[in-house]
């Protein structure tokens, strides 16, 4: 079974339009996170037991940079507050995420962000692989005022340590 999805998501990432952002991850207080996928890059940090301090590197027809941060309202409950570089300046952004177990080895997670010129839905799932790496594999929707909507599916990985 995990050949078969790894192979599906080995396809996805090849296939996939730019769409993928960072991934809701659950970390531990001193962990850090390490990502890539279809064209993204992100590192993240837990630096306190409720807040998550974090960096993307997303190109969608040109490079937008995020600095963000989350804080752990819940359990499984994140408020997002962060700051995008778009084509032409910067885009302060808050939003909304929750996970939570799907199944065993399988962690889902929903995100919406927003800002006065964008917003960004993005519903996924991490796989355990081991106990330390994670594959990513998740539908995006990028809505940027007066522009195009981008949407599809994306692939990728993420590293604990």
């Amino acid at each position: 079974m995990k050949r078969i999805v790894l192979a599906i998501a080995a396809l996805l990432a090849m296939n996939a339009a730019t769409v993928f952002a960072a991934p809701i991850n659950d970390l531990g207080r001193g962990q850090t996170a390490l990502g890539a996928g279809s064209d993204v890059f992100y590192l993240e940090h837990k630096l306190t037991d409720s807040f998550t301090l974090g960096f993307q590197n997303v190109d969608r027809d040109g490079d937008m940079n995020d600095i963000y941060g989350q804080f752990d309202l819940t359990g499984n409950l994140r408020g997002i507050v962060g700051s995008r570089d778009l084509w032409s300046g910067s885009e302060m952004y808050l939003g909304l995420a929750v996970h939570a177990p799907l199944a065993p080895q399988w962690d889902g997670y929903a995100s919406l962000i927003g800002g006065n010129r964008f917003s960004e839905v993005q519903v996924g799932a991490n796989m355990h692989l081991a106990s330390n790496l994670d594959l990513n594999v998740d539908y995006h929707s990028f809505s940027p005022d007066g522009g195009r909507t981008r949407s599809g599916v994306g692939a990728g990985m993420t590293l604990r340590f």
